[in-house]
């Protein structure tokens, strides 16, 4: 096919968030339809043309290739409570206890660490008052330095009652290795991997610096090559979304459906974060699951926010990415 061509059979799509996450108010992209469904570009503002090269070729895999026959009809997932106040954490916190989420994951590293310290102590004292044990996860997206992550993972942990990991408290990679000596906490590695130049390689040194490997099918260029690294990875692996719609969700739900072992929930429950999806009535996580399906998107603008300069702007990341997906001549996989 032709960029021209993937244009042809492609819808802008932008979906208001509830609230702000990570500095992201509406979620905007392309959806691309094929023989085999639709599939999703969206890779985020921030994020290279050749990063989003393997984002095109994750949409155009959904759209035109084949996937394999899940092993498992649902996965588990985590609830996601952001970095946000006291108020707003208990709501969220009801809401994912009352869908069955037992796993918890908060993102923390903001500038008021008294904030993360009070979000944490919350999030323990619903799982208590819940009477349930859970596990409580953090994500700090790489904003601590090596100091900060051995101090704070260590009263992180004590208010947790045990974390069950802490994901990418730093962005160096030699750091991690030392941070790992250096607590009693598992770390897991998200950024290192999908934002790598080179996620194989990526992969294969993950055993020197992390204990958990999160993989994220579409930064990784689509279920098929998330699988064979997954097949290459000597850690447990947590599936994640990459706060997706319905149809991108799909590429996640089947990677963490064909893993011979699951043994972490998964964090695709990134859909609560929407205030709109491409569909009405999106699927919801029932007993702290979600079945593994796909979405035929029914709606692309329900808040009436694309124009013509967001069809521009994303007919040029197309095109810049289209140089990048390892797709060009190669027709409809």
């Amino acid at each position: 096919m032709t960029p021209d061509e993937v244009l042809a059979v492609a819808q802008v799509f932008a979906l208001p968030l509830r609230r702000e996450f990570r500095g992201v108010t509406v979620r905007e992209g392309l959806l691309i339809e094929g023989p085999s469904g639709w599939g999703e570009f969206a890779p985020f503002a921030d994020h290279s043309d050749v990063h989003a090269g393997r984002w095109l070729a994750a949409a155009m895999e959904q759209a035109f290739g084949s996937w394999p026959q899940p092993l498992r009809e649902r996965v588990p997932v985590n609830a996601i409570i952001p970095s946000t106040d006291a108020q707003t954490t208990r709501a969220l916190l009801e809401e994912a206890l009352q869908q069955g989420c037992t796993t918890i994951k908060t993102k923390v590293g903001a500038p008021d660490f008294d904030a993360d310290i009070e979000r944490v102590a919350i999030i323990r004292g619903a799982l208590d008052d819940a009477g349930v044990q859970g596990a409580i996860r953090i994500d700090t997206n790489q904003r601590w330095t090596l100091t900060q992550a051995v101090e704070r993972v260590a009263v992180l942990d004590a208010i947790a009652g045990g974390l069950e990991y802490v994901e990418q408290p730093v962005a160096d990679l030699t750091d991690l290795q030392e941070l790992r000596r250096r607590i009693d906490v598992r770390v897991a590695v998200d950024e290192g991997i999908r934002l790598s130049n080179d996620p194989g390689r990526a992969v294969a040194a993950l055993r020197e610096v992390a204990d958990v490997a999160v993989f994220k099918a579409i930064p990784l260029g689509g279920l098929m090559p998330a699988l064979e690294l997954a097949a290459q990875c000597a850690l447990p692996v947590v599936v994640s979304g990459s706060l997706d719609s319905s149809v991108g969700l799909a590429s996640g739900l089947w990677l963490a459906a064909c893993l011979p072992e699951l043994s972490l929930a998964c964090g695709l429950g990134t859909g609560a974060l929407l205030a709109h999806d491409v569909v009405p009535a999106p699927q919801t996580v029932t007993d702290g699951a979600l079945r593994v399906t796909r979405t035929v998107p029914l709606q692309f603008d329900p808040a009436g926010l694309v124009d013509d300069d967001m069809r521009e702007r994303w007919r040029a990341r197309l095109l810049r990415a289209w140089q990048h997906a390892g797709i060009a001549g190669q027709g409809a996989r």
